[in-house]
Protein backbone atom coordinates (compact mmCIF):
# COMPACT_ATOMS: atom_id res chain seq x y z
CA UNK A 1 0.00 0.00 0.00
CA UNK A 2 1.40 3.21 -1.16
CA UNK A 3 1.44 6.04 1.18
CA UNK A 4 0.41 9.46 -0.30
CA UNK A 5 2.14 12.46 0.80
CA UNK A 6 -0.50 15.27 1.44
CA UNK A 7 -0.29 18.69 0.35
CA UNK A 8 -0.76 21.55 2.94
CA UNK A 9 -4.70 23.03 1.64
CA UNK A 10 -5.07 26.98 1.36
CA UNK A 11 -7.46 28.87 2.45
CA UNK A 12 -9.13 28.95 -1.21
CA UNK A 13 -8.96 24.90 -0.92
CA UNK A 14 -10.96 24.61 1.74
CA UNK A 15 -13.49 27.55 1.25
CA UNK A 16 -14.63 25.54 -2.33
CA UNK A 17 -14.97 22.76 -0.43
CA UNK A 18 -17.00 24.11 2.11
CA UNK A 19 -19.33 26.24 -0.24
CA UNK A 20 -19.51 23.00 -2.37
CA UNK A 21 -20.20 20.35 0.36
CA UNK A 22 -21.96 22.90 2.90
CA UNK A 23 -21.20 23.51 6.34
CA UNK A 24 -23.79 23.23 9.25
CA UNK A 25 -22.90 24.69 12.83
CA UNK A 26 -25.67 24.52 15.19
CA UNK A 27 -25.99 25.05 19.15
CA UNK A 28 -27.65 26.53 22.15
CA UNK A 29 -26.15 29.15 24.60
CA UNK A 30 -27.61 29.28 28.10
CA UNK A 31 -27.34 31.60 30.92
CA UNK A 32 -28.08 30.71 34.26
CA UNK A 33 -28.04 32.08 37.64
CA UNK A 34 -28.51 30.16 41.16
CA UNK A 35 -30.34 27.57 38.97
CA UNK A 36 -32.64 30.34 37.10
CA UNK A 37 -31.88 30.45 33.44
CA UNK A 38 -32.19 34.03 32.35
CA UNK A 39 -30.88 33.44 28.82
CA UNK A 40 -31.55 31.13 25.51
CA UNK A 41 -29.97 31.35 22.35
CA UNK A 42 -30.14 28.66 19.71
CA UNK A 43 -27.95 28.93 16.91
CA UNK A 44 -28.19 27.79 13.48
CA UNK A 45 -25.87 28.69 10.78
CA UNK A 46 -25.86 27.56 7.49
CA UNK A 47 -22.71 28.34 5.21
CA UNK A 48 -22.90 26.48 1.29
CA UNK A 49 -23.19 28.21 -2.03
CA UNK A 50 -26.60 29.54 -3.66
CA UNK A 51 -26.37 26.78 -6.18
CA UNK A 52 -26.22 24.01 -2.71
CA UNK A 53 -28.60 25.95 -0.32
CA UNK A 54 -31.33 25.62 -3.91
CA UNK A 55 -30.42 22.12 -3.86
CA UNK A 56 -31.39 21.75 -0.28
CA UNK A 57 -35.03 23.85 -0.26
CA UNK A 58 -33.31 26.89 1.03
CA UNK A 59 -34.12 30.16 -1.05
CA UNK A 60 -35.60 32.76 1.52
CA UNK A 61 -33.90 35.45 -0.28
CA UNK A 62 -36.34 35.12 -2.82
CA UNK A 63 -39.59 35.97 -1.37
CA UNK A 64 -37.76 38.83 1.33
CA UNK A 65 -38.46 42.35 -0.29
CA UNK A 66 -35.71 43.20 0.99
CA UNK A 67 -33.39 41.39 -0.69
CA UNK A 68 -35.45 40.19 -3.86
CA UNK A 69 -35.70 44.14 -4.83
CA UNK A 70 -39.70 43.96 -5.11
CA UNK A 71 -41.37 46.88 -4.50
CA UNK A 72 -45.03 47.16 -4.49
CA UNK A 73 -46.31 49.63 -6.94
CA UNK A 74 -48.54 51.52 -4.52
CA UNK A 75 -45.95 51.34 -1.81
CA UNK A 76 -43.29 52.95 -4.65
CA UNK A 77 -45.79 56.00 -5.50
CA UNK A 78 -46.39 56.29 -2.28
CA UNK A 79 -42.09 56.85 -1.39
CA UNK A 80 -42.12 58.71 -4.78
CA UNK A 81 -45.17 61.26 -3.51
CA UNK A 82 -43.10 61.71 -0.38
CA UNK A 83 -40.04 62.80 -1.56
CA UNK A 84 -41.60 64.97 -3.96
CA UNK A 85 -43.25 66.81 -1.00
CA UNK A 86 -40.04 67.43 1.03
CA UNK A 87 -38.34 68.28 -2.33
CA UNK A 88 -41.14 70.97 -2.07
CA UNK A 89 -40.54 72.00 1.62
CA UNK A 90 -37.11 72.19 0.96
CA UNK A 91 -37.42 74.65 -1.80
CA UNK A 92 -39.87 76.78 0.29
CA UNK A 93 -37.84 77.13 3.59
CA UNK A 94 -35.96 80.50 4.02
CA UNK A 95 -32.47 80.12 3.05
CA UNK A 96 -30.22 81.64 5.43
CA UNK A 97 -26.88 83.30 5.06
CA UNK A 98 -24.12 81.39 7.05
CA UNK A 99 -23.88 84.77 9.41
CA UNK A 100 -27.47 84.81 10.15
CA UNK A 101 -27.18 81.26 12.09
CA UNK A 102 -27.59 81.20 15.68
CA UNK A 103 -25.29 79.01 17.60
CA UNK A 104 -21.84 79.32 18.68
Amino acid sequence: MAIESRQPQGLVDILDKILDKGLVVAGDVKISLANVELLTIQIRLVICSIDKAQAIGINWWRSDRFYSGEVDAAEYKKLQDRVHQLEQQLNRAPQRKPEERKGR
